[in-house]
């Protein structure tokens, strides 16, 4: 079976707003405060803040697809 997956433009990602599924240390809702890209101008990561801590962390854009670990805008 097939999972379901967040579908988004990865050029609008900046300021975008996400919902962690399973928040840890309280954390769950995140803002993209920046985009990452290769000297080509590939996007390879997003810096995710999140909104509570203000607490930063790089990860893969393609792992916002995921909809059992992501929810588009703040739930």
């Amino acid at each position: 079976m097939k999972t379901a997956r967040n579908r988004f433009n990865p050029e609008k990602l900046l300021l975008s707003k996400w919902t962690a599924r399973q928040p840890q240390n309280r954390e769950k809702h995140f803002l993209v405060s920046e985009l990452l890209r290769s000297e080509e101008g590939e996007l390879l990561q997003v810096e995710l803040q999140a909104v509570l801590s203000r607490r930063s962390e790089l990860i893969d854009w393609r792992d916002l697809r995921d909809s059992e670990r992501w929810q588009i805008g703040w739930k």
